[in-house]
């Protein structure tokens, strides 16, 4: 509410005020402006759906939009957007995404390497936060999967821990012997791991050897692909990603992930992949090359919040 936010900033006291990607806040910017605390919008970026939505409310939008400071957009279609919804055109640059930057801590690198010795010498896959009408989808793909490989493990993490329950019992009701992290019980003989656990799936893309990033099968938008391509693993995804089109773009580019329609084309490439590890590997290092390629955007946003102040 307003009187929040004036009580959180009159303890504060900000010098400014940065906010990431997306989370435009009305009130916030608003009593930011009338304290002349300059707003920071930082790896940002705008769908065109999106945009759409603030120029059909441009009068209401407007004087938040032109409140803010500086744009760093993470591409071009993203500041132009911004342009358009009417960020005044020398207040936007574009710096890149700063998600290219992030860095695997030492400690989930070495719990990655001590679970994917436990899981065995077998192939590994994994759907990582997984929403409501794509886990059906996921373990058909698995079930062809294991047709021809029948020591195959699908790690599933769904998004939200409220779907725990519902994803274990759906696989088990499809006759899939299922083991949850949770219980610390053994993966052995389990055909499907579910990761029910909390701030553990950068660990768990680390000890698979191919990864799909869920929220893409049906129109969520996506989910950041970065994580396992950091890692060096072929990344999938289905063709929702329009949350995070820079990136997927740039991945795209350089054949570092494959969009798929549907369970068929998902098995049939992570079958392909399994049967040919030259191609697994090669996929893998083109994935980890492009995040390498575009490191950097967070030395110019600091930067270019510097040189503002």
């Amino acid at each position: 509410t307003p009187g929040a936010i004036r009580r959180f900033l009159n303890r504060v006291n900000p010098r400014i005020l940065v906010i990431m990607e997306t989370e435009i806040w009305p009130n916030m910017i608003r009593q930011c402006r009338h304290r002349h605390v300059p707003v920071f919008l930082i790896n940002a970026r705008l769908s065109e759906r999106s945009a759409r939505g603030y120029e059909r409310v441009r009068g209401v939008a407007a004087p938040i939009i032109k409140s803010i400071s500086w744009v760093a957009a993470q591409a071009e279609k993203d500041a132009e957007r911004f342009r358009r919804i009417g960020v005044a055109p020398g207040n936007v640059e574009v710096t890149g995404s700063v998600k290219f930057d992030a860095d695997i801590p030492d400690d989930v690198r070495a719990a990655s390497v001590s679970f994917r010795k436990s899981l065995g010498e077998r192939p590994v896959w994994i759907a990582g936060s997984t929403h409501t009408g794509e886990d059906e989808q996921l373990l058909a793909a698995h079930r062809q999967i294991l047709v021809q490989h029948a020591d195959a493990l699908l790690i599933i993490v769904p998004r939200h821990p409220e779907r725990f329950d519902s994803v274990a019992e759906m696989a088990q009701g499809e006759g899939f012997s299922v083991v949850r992290r949770s219980t610390g019980a053994s993966s052995a003989g389990a055909e499907v791991y579910l990761g029910d656990t909390m701030g553990e799936l950068m660990m768990l893309y680390g000890a698979s050897d191919l990864a799909f990033v869920g929220g893409s099968l049906i129109e969520r938008g996506g989910h950041n692909p970065l994580e396992p391509a950091a890692w060096g693993i072929p990344v999938f995804s289905g063709t929702h990603v329009f949350n995070f089109e820079t990136i997927y773009q740039r991945l795209l580019d350089d054949q570092g992930v494959q969009l798929v329609e549907n369970a068929d084309e998902l098995a049939r490439a992570i079958c392909s992949l399994i049967d040919d590890p030259e191609a697994l590997k090669a996929y893998g290092e083109r994935a980890l090359a492009v995040v390498n390629k575009n490191r950097g955007a967070l030395d110019k946003v600091v930067e270019g919040i510097t040189e503002r102040l």
